[in-house]
């Protein structure tokens, strides 16, 4: 997580920090050595499902927790299982974000492979699934085959696609035709927008006010604390979770600023301020888009993950800012109230909303830390 300067100073309390020169400043302005060569490898490998992987690898992810596994033991195939050590019990009780993760996943490998010459056949959950949570199970046997079919135009933007949670510039609207093109990537699930100021208006109080419970519930935010990478050195010891980095954190870390204790404190200031701080951007929306699933199998949670990338895609492609925000589908008890009124105004006859997000136009940002796709695969 890079804060902007502004919401920086919010989380000290507008406090200043002085950095003595030499090995100090060294020490904060340390760029990353490892964390983001995924983004720079990718496509960079012999076998073609190390080559499709490579980029799979990029794609978006609740808590960016990356949890996947993928077996190569049989020759032109790929095994992908769920890393249950990757899980999120207290927001993701019953796994569905970490199943639309795995379907991002697998749609930026087909597109990879595509790219490649391959085509990727997708079985999944071939030995069953368990509504009530991922387990040991593969979530899909992927076959590669060559193919003379054209790339999928949309991945031309993998390599800029990001999460942008900085503020978005209200003066500046996103227009209709826009919105409309960034729906129409969806192949698998209904999709709906808007960007009427009153209906925009309502799902800001609303979105805003989701993330306050999950903040204020302890043992909901106590998941998010425990995957805070403060500093470079974590970041890169462990390039998943929730990073701060850049020299204002680092300095922050070296003056005991900003510490995991400080950020669990409701009454620290660290907490206070990093409350507003964390809920402020989500007040800066300017229109919204969500999808919408006939039930929430797991196939359909796939499905929603294999579309939620495409349409991250195509708004990088259109230089727009893209922020999912799924605190409002999350399914603990204390969501209950919002998570219900998202679905009566978004599925007011059935059927499951799975991804909700704002739209505007902010900021440039760089890619999110990876670990090596090496990592990933499975030891035989």
């Amino acid at each position: 997580m890079r804060l902007s300067r502004r919401k920086t100073l919010a989380l000290i309390g507008g406090g200043t920090i002085l950095a003595a020169a030499g090995g100090v400043g060294w020490e904060i302005t340390r760029p990353l050595q490892t964390a983001l060569l995924p983004w720079e490898k990718a496509g960079q490998y012999d076998d073609p499902r190390m080559r499709a992987l490579s980029w799979a690898i990029l794609a978006p992810n609740s808590h960016n927790m990356q949890p996947w596994k993928v077996d190569l033991a049989t020759p032109d195939q790929a095994v992908l299982y769920p890393d249950l050590a990757r899980m999120l019990p207290e927001t993701d009780p019953f796994n569905r974000q970490i199943t639309v993760s795995l379907g991002c996943f697998l749609e930026l490998m087909r597109m990879a492979a595509l790219q490649d010459g391959y085509a990727v056949a997708v079985d999944l959950f071939p030995q069953g699934e368990d509504p009530e949570g991922l387990d040991e199970r593969p979530a899909a046997i992927c076959r590669f085959r060559p193919t003379t079919a054209a790339p999928d135009p949309l991945f031309a933007h993998a390599a800029i696609r990001r999460s942008n949670k900085e503020p978005y510039d209200m003066s500046r609207p996103v227009p209709s035709a826009v919105l409309a093109r960034i729906a129409a990537a969806a192949q698998r699930t209904e999709v709906g927008f808007t960007d009427d100021p009153a209906e925009v208006a309502e799902l800001r109080a609303l979105t805003v006010r989701a993330m306050e419970i999950e903040i204020d519930t302890p043992r909901t935010f106590r998941e998010s604390v425990e995957l805070f990478r403060i500093g470079r050195r974590e970041v890169e010891a462990n390039p998943d979770g929730l990073e701060f980095r850049g020299p204002t954190f680092e300095a922050m870390r070296l003056f005991g600023l900003f510490t995991r204790q400080a950020a669990s404190d409701p009454e620290s200031t660290a907490f206070q301020q990093g409350r507003t701080a964390t809920t402020a951007p989500i007040d800066t929306a300017v229109a919204h888009i969500w999808t919408v699933t006939p039930d929430n199998a797991r196939a359909s949670q796939i499905a929603a993950g294999r579309d939620w990338l495409r349409l991250n895609l195509a708004a990088a492609g259109e230089g727009v800012g893209f922020h999912p925000l799924s605190q409002a589908l999350q399914e603990y008890p204390e969501m209950a109230a919002i998570h219900d009124a998202v679905h009566a105004r978004f599925a007011p006859d059935g059927g499951t909303v799975q991804m909700l997000c704002r739209l505007g136009y902010g900021p440039k940002i760089g890619p999110t830390p990876r670990w090596p796709v090496e990592a990933k695969i499975r030891e035989a």
